[in-house]
């Protein structure tokens, strides 16, 4: 899944395409390097943002999502917002997917993805982007974070999606410290709280690395980012969510030739 983000803001500089031109150039780009998804986002959370008025979300995304539609009709295309506001419209210009943060955070979500009968990615999120890494604290991480996710998935499925419809995602970096990153990772497909549930990993360029490997920059991430990426299949992970499409479709091509 490669990241489009219509932003000014955003964490890592270089992933920022605030013209809509760029923004679908980029998206093809990405199909053409070997992108499965397009992950089209149009406000930050990254920790300590503050929050995008829906229709300034929306104004960023819904063009975008139309110019790649109409460039690449074969695109499957994601809309990650927690907004259900901005997921209606999102979807309406051609979205296939929602891409949720908040977990159904917005009530009103619910009922926009079972009208849309779309799939839906619901991730894990302690607090909200702008307090979630002032004192995150678990008992069990592992245990805990795979609950909520049921919880949600619960909610999805009572109202008709099928498994395979619902991807969860921990959620690395989303009010987590680094061990709690790491024993999330390490979990892998545990996380999944039912059979058939596809996994996402988004971890691409995160402050994780910082934390790990003393790069404090963003733009010296991408050798850890491989890294973790290298592992995703022994983990049974379905979706690496990346800044860098062509590197991590270098990545799995060279190991799927090494058998």
């Amino acid at each position: 899944m490669g990241v489009v983000n219509v932003t000014p803001d955003s964490f890592h500089p270089s992933s920022r395409a605030p013209d809509r031109l760029e923004a679908v150039s980029r998206a093809v780009l990405m199909v053409e390097q070997g992108a499965d998804w397009i992950d089209v986002g149009g406000e930050s959370t990254r920790p300590g943002a503050a929050p995008v008025p829906i229709g300034t979300e929306a104004e960023r995304v819904v063009p975008v999502i139309e110019g790649i539609r109409d460039a690449r009709p074969d695109a499957c295309i994601s809309i990650d917002t927690r907004r259900a506001e901005v997921a209606q419209k999102a979807l309406s210009a051609g979205a296939d997917m929602v891409n949720d943060v908040s977990s159904l955070g917005d009530p009103d979500m619910l009922g926009v993805i079972v009208d849309h009968g779309c799939p839906v990615c619901v991730m894990h999120m302690q607090g909200l982007p702008e307090n979630m890494q002032k004192d995150p604290r678990y008992g069990d991480v592992v245990a805990e974070i795979r609950g909520a996710l049921e919880s949600v998935a619960e909610r999805l499925l009572d109202h008709g999606l099928a498994p395979g419809e619902i991807v969860v995602d921990p959620g690395i970096g989303f009010g987590k410290h680094l061990e709690h990153n790491l024993a999330l990772l390490s979990a892998g497909r545990c996380i999944a709280p039912r059979e058939g549930m596809p996994l996402m990993w988004g971890v691409s360029r995160k402050s994780m690395f910082g934390d790990l490997l003393g790069r404090d920059s963003s733009e010296d991430r991408l050798s850890g980012t491989l890294g973790v990426a290298a592992m995703a299949p022994s983990k049974e992970v379905d979706i690496i969510r990346v800044h860098d499409v062509a590197e991590h479709s270098d990545l799995y091509a060279a190991m799927s030739a090494l058998g």
